[in-house]
Order: C-alpha cells, then structure tokens, then sequence
C-alpha cells in the first residue's frame, strides 16, 4: 500500500514525495509542512532536463559555481542559462576553500557567475574540510569571522543582493554558533534531525533536509530543500531579491531587515 501511494505520487510528478519519507521526523514540523521546496545541483547531477523539474514543482534551484580560486563546476553554464529558460528561479554557489586568500576566491566567483538581475542572491558556501587532502589549514575562529565577513561584503557589492550563508552543523557549531552573521539569511543541513536539534534556536530561511532525493529531470540522487514560508512569503522573497546592481535603485534585499524566522 506504502509502495502503491509512492508510485502515485510519482505519477503526480509532485515534488512533495512520499508522506511515509518526509515524515519520518518526530514532534516538529517535517520538511513536508514547508510548501515550497528546491534543489541543489552540480556536475554529479549529469545532464539535467530543467523543463522537467520545473514541471516536477521544483520552486528553485542553487547551482554550483565555483571553488577556491581556480575550480569552476563544468556543468554550471548549462545548468545556470537552462535553468533560467525553463522558469526556474536559481542561484550560484561558491564553495570556500580555506587555503586561499578571501580576494582570490571570491574575484574567481564574480569572474565566472554573471550579474543577473533576476537571479537568486549569491551563497558563500562554508564547511569544515577536515579531510582535505590539500588544505590543512586550522580555522581560526576569528581570523575566519573577519574573512568570511569580506567576502559577504564583496559578494553584495558586485551583485546587489545580499548573500546567504550555507553551513554544515559542524561548522556552524565551531564558528557561527550562536548567532554570528546573524544579519544575513542561512541555509542549513540537516538530513538526520530537523534543524533546532543541532542549530539550536538559530533562524533558518532554507533547510537542506535530504541528500538523496530523486526529482524528475534530475538523472540521478539530489539534494532537496525547503524554503522557511508560505507561498506568499517565497513571492516576497523573489521580490526583495530582484533588485538589479547596474540600475542605481537602492538595494532591496534584506540589508536592513533580518531574517525573523517566517514573517517579514
């Protein structure tokens, strides 16, 4: 019965997925309780059909673009102008390397991604790499506050929209924990629990709740995410996140109203 109420939901092509998966949480709101949901991609996603996932209720997309100061994801320009054709709202994503200058990494962000008005605002990537074969660098608490906060302010300078922080639990609880940055918007992962079980009471306006989910038009395994809002609050969202930096009209994202957690 499970496995027939599956298949249905597939035939749907709804993103929403199986009740019996998304909720497998316990005593709080499940990724299923948050209307709007997206994906985030890479090259490992493979050719993906974005027409397909627009149709599969796909609500956004964060595409990666970019890794320290000389990697650049070779499926982001397909990914990055498809995604656009088929009505997907997407955005970039840089992934920090921590043996680079801040300067390096962010002008080979900007040098690859280019400033469009209707894109998603900009998100540095920040995880511990413990494991890096290249880069054994300690991270410095506060030596990596004051790096990070460079980069943000550069990001919003080139692209006129404030960025948004991505971290893993390990990093955040090592570095941003409690409320550090607390000015900008933060997309967590958390695929085992939901996020105040290790983000405590740290206000997230995107959750990355699965890491192996599976979304027509994507060829294989996906990242899913959920959006902390109603419909009308992910339209304000856009809204608030679509100013143009070419135009000279005032920025409009955020930079004067912190995240509250669901109201604006």
């Amino acid at each position: 019965m499970v496995f027939a109420r599956c298949v249905a939901a597939l035939a749907l092509i709804t993103l929403a997925g199986c009740a019996s998966e998304l909720d497998s949480y316990d005593s709080y709101p499940a990724p299923r309780k948050y209307p709007i949901h997206g994906i985030d991609v890479s090259k490992y996603q493979g050719n993906i059909n974005w027409a397909a996932v627009r149709r599969a209720r796909v609500k956004f997309a964060w595409i990666k673009a970019t890794e320290g100061g000389d990697y650049v994801d070779s499926n982001f320009q397909r990914n990055w102008f498809a995604a656009k054709a088929a009505g997907v709202p997407r955005g970039a994503y840089h992934f920090v390397y921590w043996c680079r200058p801040w300067q390096q990494e962010i002008a080979w962000f900007e040098a690859n991604v280019p400033v469009d008005p209707d894109a998603l605002p900009p998100v540095l990537d920040v995880e511990a790499t413990p494991d890096s074969k290249t880069c054994k660098r300690h991270l410095v608490r506060a030596q990596v506050i004051r790096e990070m906060s460079a980069m943000l302010a550069e990001l919003q300078r080139h692209y006129g929209k404030r960025p948004i922080i991505y971290t893993t639990v390990d990093f955040y609880q090592a570095i941003l924990q409690p409320n550090v940055f607390s000015n900008y918007a933060i997309w967590v992962r958390s695929t085992k629990y939901r996020p105040a079980v290790e983000y405590g009471n740290r206000k997230w306006r995107f959750w990355q709740y699965q890491s192996d989910g599976y979304v027509p038009g994507v060829p294989g395994k996906v990242d899913r995410n959920a959006f902390y809002g109603d419909a009308a609050q992910w339209r304000a969202f856009l809204r608030r996140s679509g100013s143009n930096p070419r135009s000279g009209r005032p920025l409009e994202t955020m930079a004067s109203a912190p995240w509250s957690g669901g109201s604006w």
